[in-house]
């Protein structure tokens, strides 16, 4: 994987907001996706005041605690618990008394622009949290591809121009690389070599762009003896955007140049095959048991306009000469493209093991 110099110039500036069309929407209501949440991104950004937030070193983690008028403090409380209630319960209100808004903090990196919701339970102090976005076709479509193609389940929740995501448990990727590698004995090493080699496979294979290393967690696990790991990303927005190939594979971004000249030292060429031949594997048959609920999101997505012309050309260009496969020419559109890519994962799996 480290044949190739990690290139520092691989994103455009900045992504457009795409807005959900039609067909997209009416597929988030039939899947449940879709809600009249009582309380819209525009209503968070009306806050009087915020301060720094800062981690237990004291480095700024460029959130901001935001805090509200009385007039409004009492009315948002309310609405954001009633959001969780609806994205982790039955929206039924009956433990709105045991919820607590601990803190309400806005991002000031990057282009989402994020809330994030810190909620906890009174009647054990146990506290999570969600996510309030601007809705963004791109990131629909990346959070359901996840849910359908990953190893892991997500929940989110979209209603006209605002989103909620659900909270990923995780420790991010640049915090791991600089905290923790180093910490790992080589078994451990090892399995992380094997986890960064399959979610950079997977994130290729679906077109999941720009995943750099504070894009992701590591998830750490206790098993017996021994501690496994699992990389899961954390940001879906530049899902099937960019035209770079480069861009869709995580190795080719200076943040990951650890994770990479990790699995260099660990693994062998045959090994990093291996790897990405059983991920290959994993998601066909994700794709046949999701195949009802993939072909609609597909079918959306083949209508929908989510990058520029010159960007769709590029890609379909480079997938052709990356796979060899001609039908890269006939994509009309990025759903185009990305069926294409997960057919030519499908066509090879029945080809090699039926």
């Amino acid at each position: 994987m480290s044949e190739n110099i990690l290139n520092d110039k691989l994103l455009s500036n900045k992504k457009p907001t795409f807005p959900i069309g039609t067909s997209l929407s009416d597929y988030v209501k039939r899947y449940n996706r879709s809600t009249s949440i009582p309380v819209s991104y525009e209503d968070l950004l009306r806050f009087a005041g915020c301060i720094a937030v800062y981690d237990k070193n004291d480095e700024d983690t460029l959130w901001v605690r935001c805090y509200y008028s009385d007039s409004d403090r009492e009315q948002i409380d309310m609405h954001l618990k009633k959001i969780y209630d609806i994205l982790h319960s039955d929206g039924r209100d009956k433990t709105l008394d045991y919820l607590n808004v601990d803190a309400v903090d806005y991002c000031t990196f990057g282009n989402t622009k994020p809330f994030r919701i810190r909620i906890r339970n009174i009647l054990n102090d146990g506290f999570t949290y969600f996510y309030v976005k601007k809705a963004d076709a791109s990131r629909v479509y990346g959070l359901e591809l996840e849910h359908l193609l990953s190893p892991h389940r997500i929940n989110f929740l979209v209603h006209k121009n605002t989103l909620i995501e659900q909270h990923i448990a995780g420790i991010p990727g640049d915090d791991f690389i600089v905290t923790y590698m180093d910490g790992c004995d080589q078994q451990e090493l090892t399995q992380i070599a094997k986890e960064f080699v399959k979610f950079n496979e997977r994130c290729l294979i679906r077109l999941l762009g720009d995943m750099r290393s504070y894009n992701y967690v590591v998830i750490p696990t206790h098993d017996f003896d021994r501690v496994s790991y699992a990389i899961r990303a954390i940001d879906f927005d530049q899902q099937c955007y960019e035209g770079k190939l480069k861009v869709y594979r995580p190795q080719f971004f200076k943040e990951n140049l650890a994770m990479v000249m990790n699995v260099s030292n660990c693994l062998k060429d045959e090994s990093i095959e291996q790897y990405k031949m059983e991920e290959r594997a994993l998601i066909a048959k994700r794709l046949i048991n999701t195949q009802k609920r993939y072909k609609q999101l597909i079918k959306c997505m083949r209508a929908d306009y989510i990058s520029s012309p010159y960007k769709f050309k590029q890609l379909k260009r480079e997938l052709h000469e990356y796979t060899g496969d001609i039908r890269f020419k006939s994509a009309r559109s990025m759903g185009g493209v990305l069926s294409t890519a997960l057919d030519f994962v499908q066509r090879n799996y029945y080809d090699v093991d039926h």
